[in-house]
């Protein structure tokens, strides 16, 4: 059986590809599966440092496989959720590259990942209302955290598609492209990640991603911890050795 999810490596980064075009990348149990794997890949290999998630063909992600669900398949992921990100994401920051439809599980995918780069034709919603459905894979909780309250609620009441010059304007998308464009500058944002500290880079997303749920007086204390944990490592001793030296620093992620 042909797969479904082609891993790339690029240096540092690993480039998953969904790789379901004839139904617009949808999600089967099997494609969960392959991504959960993939992530884990990235989050345990020494070697990477960024993960670009992007989808085959003309577009990212057009969510749940429904005739998987219709067969009785159930495509979510025990403690993982959808496409094995959605409940659990990896430690080490993942960019959304998006051509085309990224709708319903799609979106919810996208909203998942640390950044998102888009090309200028994607189209971004959350039309399970309009299914007798519900976005229950983060998109009613992540989507209000990115973008204000009332449009959240307006695109999730509605079903609506959302324009990826919208979702620039609303500080959804990181980077706009042309058409065909995404992964090209996904690719050239992840190496630009990758080439800083992985150490460093990996607590880095956790504070942005965790703070803002810290109860505010412990804040400061949870991010001593873990800025502890940075001064303490061979890569801090090594980017300012680097720096006294003014050469390029050598780093190990330790």
């Amino acid at each position: 059986m042909r797969k479904t999810v082609k891993l790339e490596r690029d240096g540092h980064v690993l480039v998953i590809t969904i790789c379901r075009p004839e139904v617009r990348n949808a999600i089967d149990r099997a494609t969960s599966e392959a991504i959960a794997h993939a992530m884990d890949e990235l989050d345990s290999d020494k070697q990477l440092t960024v993960g670009i998630l992007t989808g085959a063909g003309a577009h990212f992600c057009s969510g749940m496989d429904l005739k998987a669900f219709l067969r009785g398949e159930r495509v979510e992921l025990p403690g993982r959720g959808l496409a094995g990100i959605i409940e659990t994401p990896p430690r080490k920051p993942v960019i959304a590259a998006v051509e085309g439809y990224a709708l319903a599980g799609g979106f919810e995918i996208a909203l998942a990942c640390d950044l998102l780069v888009a090309a200028e034709n994607a189209q971004f919603g959350l039309p399970e209302v309009k299914r007798g459905l519900m976005a229950g894979s983060g998109g009613l909780m992540r989507l209000p955290e990115r973008i204000p309250r009332q449009i959240a609620m307006q695109y999730a009441l509605t079903g609506d598609m959302m324009s990826a010059v919208e979702a620039r304007q609303w500080g959804l998308v990181n980077q706009l492209t042309a058409p065909g464009e995404a992964l090209a500058a996904a690719k050239a944002m992840a190496h630009q990640i990758a080439a800083n500290a992985p150490l460093s880079v990996q607590i880095s997303k956790q504070v942005v991603a965790e703070a803002f749920h810290w109860p505010v007086h412990e804040r400061w204390h949870r991010q001593n911890a873990l800025l502890e944990t940075i001064i303490h490592s061979k890569d801090a001793h090594e980017g300012a050795l680097a720096f006294s030296e003014k050469r390029p620093p050598v780093w190990t992620g330790e």
